[in-house]
């Protein structure tokens, strides 16, 4: 027959042994309450994430050679949708906007007119009402020599050509882009590291 003891203090030392070995029931209830806090954290996360793509700021891919040097083909970059609701376009704002004769693409050029403004280009050199520009942006080797008349911005237009002038297609060939299409400004580079910085 099994061992018995009278003794009550043993008894209670058993007991005691019993309800120390045995996994206290707070702790599923931390674990719980931490992976909680865990989701609560993550769906916070995602939600202001998701805010700030949507409204604020969104990654894109450049692609194609119209903008180099300034931005090589596949550099990303992120592109901010907001600022122009607080403050107008300007001259030498690199603009990304639905490209006119197929609104489904997107195109990314660099603004030199806005509306009213009379553009001509005469053997590659561009003349904003009468001035001839200083485009530092545009090494030589990027240069276009071609001539084209003189075009007036009609309102709520702006005037874009991209920084490699003898490889993009722009306002040269589609005219002016209206405000409408006109989606966000390029604010900084992020990929390649070595390009990390603000878009200029």
């Amino acid at each position: 027959m099994p061992e018995t003891s009278s003794d009550p203090g043993a008894a209670a030392n058993v007991v005691a042994a019993r309800s120390s070995a045995a996994p206290s029931p707070e702790a599923p209830f931390r674990l719980g309450a931490g992976i909680r806090v865990w989701l609560r954290d993550l769906v916070i996360s995602v939600a202001i994430s998701a805010f700030v793509i949507i409204f604020l700021y969104q990654p894109v891919k450049v692609e194609g050679v119209s903008m180099m040097p300034g931005l090589d083909d596949q550099e990303r970059i992120f592109v901010n949708k907001f600022v122009y609701r607080l403050e107008p376009i300007e001259r030498g704002d690199i603009v990304v906007f639905k490209y006119p004769p197929d609104p489904s693409k997107s195109y990314i050029k660099r603004v030199i007119g806005v509306a009213g403004d009379r553009i001509v280009i005469d053997s590659g050199r561009v003349y904003v009402n009468g001035d001839r520009l200083s485009e530092d942006y545009v090494p030589a080797e990027y240069s276009d020599q071609r001539s084209f008349p003189e075009v007036v911005v009609p309102p709520d237009s702006y005037y874009v050509l991209g920084d490699h002038r003898s490889m993009s297609s722009d306002s040269r060939e589609f005219g002016p882009v209206k405000d409408t299409f006109i989606y966000g400004k390029a604010v900084f580079g992020y990929w390649p590291m070595d390009k990390l910085g603000r878009v200029r």
